[in-house]
């Protein structure tokens, strides 16, 4: 691991190295959340699923609850099961 000193400007802009944002993929309108705490500063980039990924996360589900054996005539009760139990 290497560290950098970056430069805050008068707009409060910093530039991540060309290094750093090649090695971690971060090409031009990438999002990244910050985090402060203290006096520390973390930065966290952020990757937006692609549309195939969320049908492949929803067919997964899909295929969990049906291994259990939901339907989706359940999902409410459970939704109200749950909200139960966290009021307790």
């Amino acid at each position: 691991m290497s560290i950098d000193v970056l430069t805050v400007s008068s707009k409060g802009q910093i530039v991540l190295p060309a290094e750093m944002r090649k090695r971690l993929s971060i090409g031009s309108g990438a999002k990244l959340a910050a985090y402060a705490s203290d006096d520390v500063i973390m930065l966290k980039l952020i990757t937006i699923p692609t549309e195939r990924d969320f049908t492949e996360r929803l067919d997964e589900a899909r295929e969990w609850a049906a291994s259990v054996g939901y339907q989706e005539s359940d999902v409410n009760d459970i939704i109200k099961e749950v909200r139960r139990k966290k009021r307790l």
